[in-house]
Parts: structure tokens; C-alpha cells; sequence
């Protein structure tokens, strides 16, 4: 008999079962030495020619090896995106609801990462001039017009140019919702082939170390104490944007729509935030926040429409975090952007980003393909973020987990699908959710089953232990 998560999981000596601890922690540990040891021998064998500057090539490789992985992810992502779009919009109201609400907020939250970005002005007092990749694009708007149209359909894919395969993915995205249920193998097949694809990331990202330790290296060795000042900042600045975020605009929100209050929400999903901190992804609590915003009141239609769209198009906490860590990079490679750059360029991140907000390391690779597109001499920055962007995971998955779940409660209020007799209940601790509801739980779809039945098992651990 095959076994099952429950089967394979090991007791402790006193029956229960032990605490599996996740792959991904080995990795978040390994970054963190390396940054650690990057800045020690950025600060002992620093200096222009010090050995500190020639490990610089470590951390290209790792940029390197992300850029590789851009045009597969966008091409994936958007098309799945723009069938997830045709998908909320058959439900009317409900869909066009829910993504009206969630292009507002995830413009707001770019707007707040822009300000406190100029206001805080991450990364000067550092130099990562060398850390350059240059344009070999004509800079006039009719070379940029003609360069967005592709030679062929499939060299997109191959040029590296990240607005051609942008393109190619909308085109064909809305071609295969014409086609309607013809196009659906096609989908799925797209759907697997994302699937390969972060797998690969994932794969690369076991790679962070390495390169982080090179990036930082190389930065302290040329810059000093002065580099690892401006990343404690940029990261202090990103978790208060983030809180702010949180408390006061979707907190307000939140209680002037439906009167509910943030702090006894997230006390509800407190399990739930555990699981994405140890996961560093807030797609292995997808199948859990359905469960709870049922039990909570808000109806199925509401639930089965607004958290998987919120999932791939609600990423407030990505947001912040492209806008600041891309003001950042700028700042240090001394190419600060003007206002219209930056929303010009985080405005294509937030339309690369679709899809694939439940993915570590997405993040990474999304700034990337956003700066290789509107500013490719800023690309060899991203090496020196990669120190730190494991730290601000975390931070990022916990902003679009809290505005999902913020969203389903609103948008069950707006449109008299919440049963507020059942929701206090709940907040007030007199109808705990019953955890077996899991099991049988009818909105998650078999190939939904498949991808999470393993994180689910981890998280039924780290609950019972």
C-alpha cells in the first residue's frame, strides 16, 4: 500500500509527531552564514585590489543563472494570469469586484514604497558602479517601439528581451481564452511547464549562498561598513513599510467596511502565518485560508473567486518590495530614477509578477526581468540584494497573505455574502475550526491536492507538535 504524509511521518518517543523541519530553512540558514562571512571578508581583505573585490564573479554567476530563468517565468505566469483574469470575470460582480479592489491596492502600496523609497533614499553612500550591465538597445522611442515586436513567435523566447516575451505572453494568452475549451489542454500543458520552471528556481536558488557571499564580498571589500549600513537600512525601512501597511491601511480598511478587527483576524490565522514564515511562501497556506474564511462566514462563491485571484494579482507586500529594492539599486550604482522611470518600470514588475506571488524566490527574478527590461544597466545590482533578499521573504508573503485575507472578509461584506452572527462567533473564540475540515475540504481542486498535500502534512505537524 502507497503510503501517505500521515503514514510517513515519524513519532517521537512520546507518540507524537516530530517536527519535520522543511528544506527551505537549510537554505535560509546558508544564506545567512553567507552574508554573514561575505561581510567579515568584505572587511578584512577589502580594498581595490583586495581578495574581497575578485570574488565579485560569484555573485555574476548566480545573476547570471536568474536571468536565464526570466523569459520562461513571465511567458508562464502571465499567460496562466490572464486565464485566472477571464476566470474571476465570468462570476460578474464578485470577480469584477474583487479585481477592481485589488489593482487599487496593489497601485497604493507602489505608491508607498515609492515614497518612503525617496524618502529614506535606500542605497547612497555606496558604490556599485562596476556592478553594471550594459544597454546595447538605442534608446530613441521608435528602436523601443520596434523592439518590443519579436523576429519570429518562439525568439522571444530566446532573445532576452524581456518586453518581447511580455508580448508573445499577452497575445497568446488571449488567444487561448478565444479558443475557449479547446484552449484548456493548452493551459494545463503552460501550467506544468511553469511548474518545470520553479523547479529550476528553486533549484538555482540553493545557489543564493554562493552568490550572496561573492555579491557581498565584493560590495563591503570596495565600499565598507558603509554597504552593510545601507542594507540594514533598506531592510529595517521594508519591514516598517510592510507594518504600516498592514496596521493602518488595510487595519482602517478593514474595520471601516465591516467593522472587524485586524488584530483578531490574524489571531484566527495565526497558524496560518507560522506556515508561511517557515515556508517563506504564502501559497502553502492557500488551502488552509480557504478552509478558514469559509468557517469564518464568507461564502463559497465569494471564497472560490476571491482567494486564488487575490493570490496571483493581490501582492501589496511585492510591491513595496520591487519599488524599494529598485530604488536601492539605483541609488548605488549612482543612476537614480526620475519619477516617471520608476512608475514606468515597477508598473511592468507588478504585470510580470502575476502568477507567481506563492513562489520563493519569484521576487528575485521578477526585479531582475523588471530592470533588464526598463533600465539594463541597473541588472548587475541585483546581486548585492540577493544578500538580503531571503530576509525580506518573509515580509513580502506575510503582506499578500494578511491583504488576501483582508480582501475575501470586505469583499463578502460588499456584496451580503458574510454572515457576521458566524464570523464574530469565530473571532471570539466560541466556534474554533475544526482542522479534519482539511481532508475533505470541496474547493481544493485535485491538481491543488497535488501540490500541497505535502505542505499541508508539514503544517498538520508543526500543529499538533
Amino acid at each position: 500500500m502507497a503510503s501517505t504524509p500521515s503514514t510517513r511521518t515519524k513519532l517521537n518517543k512520546s507518540g507524537k509527531p516530530k517536527k519535520r523541519i522543511d528544506s527551505s530553512h537549510y537554505l535560509y540558514m546558508a544564506v545567512i552564514i553567507a552574508v554573514i562571512l561575505g561581510i567579515v571578508v568584505g572587511l578584512v581583505w577589502g580594498g581595490p585590489e583586495g581578495f574581497a573585490v575578485s570574488l565579485k564573479p560569484l555573485g555574476d554567476l548566480f545573476i547570471a543563472l536568474i536571468k536565464m530563468m526570466i523569459a520562461p517565468i513571465i511567458f508562464c505566469t502571465i499567460i496562466l494570469g490572464i486565464g485566472s483574469i477571464a476566470k474571476a470575470a465570468t462570476v460578474g460582480k464578485i470577480g469584477g469586484l474583487a479585481l477592481g479592489y485589488f489593482l487599487i491596492m496593489s497601485t497604493f502600496a507602489l505608491g508607498i514604497g515609492l515614497v518612503v523609497g525617496n524618502m529614506i533614499h535606500p542605497g547612497e553612500g555606496i558604490d556599485l558602479t562596476d556592478a553594471t550591465y550594459e544597454a546595447t538597445e538605442s534608446a530613441d522611442t521608435k528602436s523601443f517601439l520596434l523592439g518590443i515586436v519579436p523576429a519570429t513567435l518562439f525568439s522571444s523566447l530566446t532573445s532576452g528581451n524581456i518586453l518581447q516575451t511580455l508580448l508573445v505572453a499577452l497575445i497568446a494568452g488571449f488567444a487561448l481564452q478565444r479558443m475557449g475549451p479547446a484552449g484548456k489542454p493548452i493551459l494545463e500543458g503552460i501550467a506544468h511547464v511553469q511548474a518545470l520552471v520553479f523547479r529550476i528556481l528553486i533549484m538555482v536558488m540553493w545557489l543564493a549562498p554562493i552568490g550572496a557571499f561573492g555579491a557581498i564580498a565584493a560590495v563591503v571589500g570596495a565600499t565598507g561598513i558603509q554597504a552593510v549600513i545601507s542594507l540594514f537600512t533598506l531592510m529595517v525601512a521594508f519591514y516598517i513599510t510592510c507594518i504600516i501597511f498592514i496596521v493602518v491601511i488595510l487595519g482602517g480598511l478593514l474595520k471601516l467596511v465591516t467593522g472587524v478587527n485586524l488584530f483578531k483576524l490574524m489571531r484566527y490565522l495565526g497558524r496560518e502565518y507560522l506556515l508561511i514564515v517557515s515556508t517563506s511562501s504564502s501559497e502553502a497556506a492557500l488551502p488552509r485560508l480557504i478552509a478558514k474564511m469559509e468557517h469564518l462566514g464568507v461564502s463559497k462563491p465569494v471564497v472560490g473567486v476571491t482567494v486564488p485571484t487575490g493570490y496571483s494579482f493581490n501582492l501589496d507586500g511585492t510591491a513595496i518590495y520591487l519599488t524599494m529594492a529598485s530604488l536601492f539599486i539605483a541609488n548605488a550604482l549612482g543612476q537614480p530614477l526620475a519619477l516617471g522611470e520608476q512608475i514606468g518600470l515597477l508598473a511592468f514588475m507588478i504585470i510580470a509578477s502575476k502568477g507567481a506571488a506563492g513562489v520563493s524566490g519569484a521576487g528575485l527574478a521578477t526585479l531582475a526581468a523588471g530592470l533588464q527590461a526598463h533600465a539594463p544597466q541597473l541588472v548587475g545590482g541585483v546581486g548585492f540584494i540577493v544578500g538580503i533578499d531571503r530576509f525580506m521573504s518573509e515580509a513580502r508573503a506575510l503582506t499578500n497573505f494578511t491583504g488576501n485575507a483582508v480582501a475575501t472578509v470586505m469583499i463578502g461584506s460588499w456584496t451580503k455574502e458574510l454572515d457576521r452572527v458566524q464570523l464574530d462567533r469565530v473571532l471570539d473564540k466560541l466556534e474554533p475550526f475544526d482542522e479534519r475540515t482539511m481532508l475533505t475540504h470541496g474547493h481544493v481542486s485535485a491538481a491543488e491536492s497535488q501540490r500541497t498535500t505535502e505542505q499541508a502534512a508539514q503544517s498538520k505537524v508543526l500543529e499538533r507538535a
